[in-house]
């Protein structure tokens, strides 16, 4: 995959899909809290409030939906690093804001879910965000696409391939988020070529 940079932005053609990549660079410390950030900060004493469909994978690896306002004081804690995000659909102004202010570089992914008969996830997107998900250097990080089910559900299944899952408990993993079956995206894991995938095994997580 060939990497254009171009002002902290890298673009990255493959078939149909775009992979930009945006490099932040964290704003220096301030009184940050809710008077003077609104958008990044939640008024004192209000709980914190994960995402749709949030969840743990693996040690410094999480899943979820499309996070918003409501979510971002959540997401601090995590101290997130980088964002692998899965969708056609630029982010809005509010998250794009609080990316900038955490200083966490977002992979954005623009491809569409698997539909029969002849659209699908793109395999090198799924291989490139493997590679960053299997480095520990990018933890802890955070994986999303609007609603946290059949694109993230493709990668997490992907991924749990590597770790040498059986397709049984894949398969029941990825309906717990999908609430259906969808033989579409069961079809792409199970053919998904996972050892191709060219992560460097000096920097894999201590889980796998």
């Amino acid at each position: 995959m060939n990497l254009a940079i171009d002002n902290n932005v890298h673009n990255s053609t493959a078939d149909q899909s775009t992979v930009i990549v945006k490099t932040q660079r964290k704003r220096a410390a301030t009184t940050h809290d809710y008077d003077n950030c609104p958008i990044c900060y939640t008024r004192p004493g209000m709980p914190f409030v994960p995402p749709l469909n949030f969840a743990m994978i693996a040690s410094g690896v999480y899943r979820s939906g499309h996070p918003n306002k409501q979510n971002f004081a959540f997401l601090r804690k995590l101290g997130l690093k980088t964002i692998l995000y899965f969708a056609m659909e630029d982010y809005p102004p509010e998250m794009q804001h609080f990316v900038e202010v955490e200083g966490i570089e977002v992979l954005h992914y623009r491809t569409e879910g698997n539909k029969e008969p002849f659209v699908e996830v793109n395999h090198e997107d799924i291989s490139h965000a493997l590679v960053k998900l299997l480095d520990r250097r990018s933890h802890p990080v955070l994986i999303h696409c609007l609603k946290g089910k059949h694109r993230i559900g493709c990668l997490v299944g992907c991924l749990r391939k590597i770790q040498k899952w059986s397709m049984t408990s894949i398969f029941d993993e990825y309906r717990r988020f999908t609430g259906t079956k969808v033989l579409a995206d069961q079809e792409f894991i199970e053919t998904f070529d996972h050892e191709k995938v060219p992560y460097d095994r000096n920097y894999r997580p201590n889980w796998l």
